[in-house]
């Protein structure tokens, strides 16, 4: 690989931080049990998009002001926190349930305001950007003369890794959803996705600067 050293040991890293628990694991999983699988994949989708922007902002060095910045890394991080937090009061007071599959336009509509929630609450995530700046140069030779290349190639395997991992957790979702659906707590889905983002927000506001 062009500028890359031990690709192979990254993609077995990469794997295995992809299977470790995260926001992005519990932000997907609220998602597809709240509103099906729809909803689920394009929170990946959405989610993906981030990573991908986050991967061009670490190869062109933009990711460093949040790492240098303790002004920046605080403004994003309340800025994120808030949003998940407002997302969640909104699922909470919500008298749906779920997306109404038998309206095409709404659907699609929906679906669009799904994927950019999580695009920007991807976004909004310095934590995020940081590991990207952090974690990929372990893996780029110190004297390579590929620019972002090298950073290019890692952050797509990352983001491959991650999407296959998450489209499987999308799939293992629906399937517990079914469950629940026939069950008393269907009526309660909408308040578990709005308790899960608001605990993603409360946790975000509370992870300090690394």
């Amino acid at each position: 690989m062009p500028g890359i050293e031990h690709y192979t040991l990254f993609v077995l890293s990469a794997i295995i931080l992809n299977l470790t628990p995260g926001s992005d694991t519990l932000y997907i999983v609220g998602r597809t049990l709240s509103q099906g699988r729809s909803a689920g994949l394009f929170s990946v989708l959405g989610i993906v998009s981030g990573a991908l922007l986050h991967t061009l902002f670490a190869a062109v060095g933009l990711s460093i002001i949040l790492m240098q910045s303790a002004i920046a890394f605080t403004i994003v991080k309340w800025a994120g926190a808030a949003y998940l937090i407002y997302l969640g009061v909104r699922a909470l007071f919500s008298k749906s349930d779920g997306i109404v599959m038998d309206d095409a336009e709404r659907t699609r509509s929906m679906l669009g305001k799904i994927y950019w929630q999580g695009l920007v609450t991807n976004l909004l995530n310095p934590k995020v950007a940081i590991f990207y700046l952090a974690y990929l140069p372990q893996f780029i030779a110190h004297k390579q003369a590929y620019g972002a290349l090298p950073f290019l190639i890692l952050g797509i395997t990352f983001i491959v890794t991650g999407t296959i991992w998450c489209v499987l957790l999308v799939m293992s979702a629906e399937l517990m959803s079914r469950t629940i659906r026939k069950s008393k707590l269907s009526g309660q889905l909408n308040k578990v996705m709005g308790a899960i983002f608001i605990y993603l927000g409360l946790k975000l506001l509370s992870e300090g600067k690394p």
